[in-house]
């Protein structure tokens, strides 16, 4: 409960609250004053690190100068904290927030990719769907990826216009997905539900 947590009990919250959470594997986002539990699932979990690995060997393979993360790492938009399940940035900026020790967190700027595993049927779903849609595309980043696992893995790719995210593809499992952008990648959301 996060009243135990922070010195007043009914907010709103800082950046000095979230600090404050004890590190006890839950994971809370910053939006608006409010500190939000993300909720716990096995299945997101698994299918976000699948991802992780799947963007990692393809940057590698490419040759990319990029650098793949995620969660615990945070992102700052103008709500709060944000910490995405996947994210790639340069990496020459990771280098910089490494050696800095000081920086906590990324800014919209140098993010190129965005992923969300949604977690059906929690308040996260609204939040991953609707607001950070808005929140993301607000603080410039270019392309932001939805992926649903039930009944079947699902990835929805948004790519920022002028005018917001727009869809751009939709490829459930069975089938292949293609990009170019941040770096060459191929492979069939299939993958993201896989047992090794």
């Amino acid at each position: 409960m996060v009243s135990s947590i922070v010195g007043h009990a009914h907010g709103p919250y800082t950046l000095y609250d979230l600090d404050a959470m004890p590190d006890d594997g839950r994971r809370h986002e910053l939006a608006d004053g409010w500190l939000t539990e993300l909720p716990a699932d096995m299945w997101h979990d698994h299918a976000a690190e699948r991802l992780k690995e799947i963007l990692k060997e393809a940057a590698r393979q490419a040759d990319a100068d990029m650098h793949v993360a995620g969660f615990p790492q945070d992102v700052t938009t103008p709500a709060g904290v944000r910490k995405p399940d996947v994210f790639v940035v340069n990496r020459d900026v990771a280098r910089t927030a490494l050696e800095s020790r000081t920086r906590r967190t990324y800014y919209g700027p140098d993010l190129l990719l965005v992923a969300e595993v949604v977690s059906p049927r929690t308040g996260s779903e609204v939040t991953d769907r609707v607001t950070k849609v808005g929140e993301y595309a607000g603080i410039g980043i270019p392309h932001y990826w939805l992926i649903d696992l039930e009944p079947r893995p699902k990835l929805t790719v948004l790519e920022l216009t002028a005018s917001g995210y727009r869809i751009t593809g939709r490829v459930k499992a069975g089938e292949p997905f293609v990009t170019r952008t941040p770096f060459p990648v191929d492979f069939d959301p299939a993958r993201l539900s896989e047992m090794e």
